[in-house]
């Protein structure tokens, strides 16, 4: 290693391949890396929990960082400091010098012996560091012509889908709007998510459970449950990297949260955790559809059971949702014009 602790500050707005060699660079010379993310004002689809994740995930490693003024003020008081606030963005380069100094010794309880960035500033952001923390603190460049990976923050912002390749898949998937198709059995529910998975751009994950059943002859366990909860959110992850547009989901682990209730009147609490889990729109099929027994689905009454329990739940939940009618055209056409309004 070549120094003891480096320090990488950044907006990760969104977290880029360009910020990641910066960091993996510091990982690689460096015993300990802190790495702080701030921004003022926010930008959307960027917001402090998610930039915490996604740090976190690709560099389990590094002490992390993330504020906004309230995060800022809560640790201020924890530690029965005086309540600062954010520097804005466009304030004078050594106001954000002196704060994120101020951020490594009284937040973070340590100094730096180097800082690793991308840009021209960083032989300034080292000198005034050394000066605050009374030793020498120098500074590392790494890829400033961005030859290695050509790549802004801006130009990323400007057209996510159009940039995935430079992000990590992690961090992609957040900004793909998801669809989440809901409904009982005979409801056009899974012909509709591929239709709408079939529109140029988009993607459908498939309904997990159903495959699983036929797999297991039939027959579920408790522990089925969660299984299939789990690959179906697995499944999403993994079909984010085929699409540029919508992600359509033929159920959720809301569904699978149903079953487990209505088979063994019990449910997982991380099956709970995961039938919350949010989507950026939500169609609910009524169950106008002429009822069609395929060999794996009770009787209608159930179906109608489904539809009141979906409806309860996402009124308890305060989860917007349009709920769907007429043919799998009519029905079709809500859904590009919901989507279209929300994108």
């Amino acid at each position: 290693m070549t120094f003891r602790t480096g320090l990488v500050v950044g907006k990760f707005c969104p977290l880029h391949l360009g910020h990641e060699l910066v960091i993996r660079h510091a990982a690689r010379h460096c015993s300990d890396v802190v790495v702080i993310s701030y921004t003022k004002p926010e930008f959307p689809g960027c917001e402090p929990p998610r930039r915490e994740r996604w740090l976190r995930e690709r560099f389990p490693e590094a002490d992390v960082l993330v504020l906004d003024d309230a995060r800022l003020a809560a640790h201020c008081t924890a530690r029965g400091l005086p309540v600062r606030t954010l520097p804005d963005n466009t304030a004078p380069d050594e106001m954000h010098r002196e704060f994120v100094a101020w951020l490594c010794t009284a937040l973070l309880g340590r100094t730096v012996d180097a800082v690793f960035t991308s840009e021209s500033y960083g032989d300034g952001f080292a000198a005034t560091l050394a000066r605050r923390f009374g030793h020498p603190v120098q500074h590392v460049c790494v890829d400033r012509a961005r030859h290695e990976i050509p790549v802004s923050g801006t130009t990323v912002r400007a057209d996510v889908g159009r940039h995935r390749a430079l992000l990590a898949p992690s961090v992609y998937a957040d900004f793909v709007p998801r669809a989440a198709f809901l409904g009982g059995e005979s409801s056009g529910k899974s012909t509709l998510a591929g239709r709408f998975g079939a529109v140029a751009g988009n993607a459908c994950v498939p309904e997990f459970g159903r495959e699983w059943w036929h797999r297991r002859g039939g027959e579920f366990g408790f522990d089925d449950m969660l299984h299939i909860a789990r690959t179906q959110v697995g499944m999403e992850h993994e079909r984010v990297a085929q699409t540029s547009g919508w992600l359509a989901c033929d159920t959720t682990p809301l569904t699978t949260l149903f079953y487990s209730l209505d088979l063994f009147g019990r449910a997982d609490p991380e099956l709970e955790r995961l039938a919350r889990r949010p989507y950026d729109a939500v169609f609910l099929c009524a169950p106008d559809f002429a009822f069609v027994q395929d060999g794996t689905r009770r009787e209608p009454a159930f179906r109608l059971q489904q539809h009141a329990w979906y409806v309860c739940q996402l009124h308890e939940r305060g989860v917007p949702y349009v709920e769907l009618a007429g043919t799998i055209e009519e029905r079709l056409a809500v859904v590009l014009a919901t989507t279209g309004r929300i994108a």
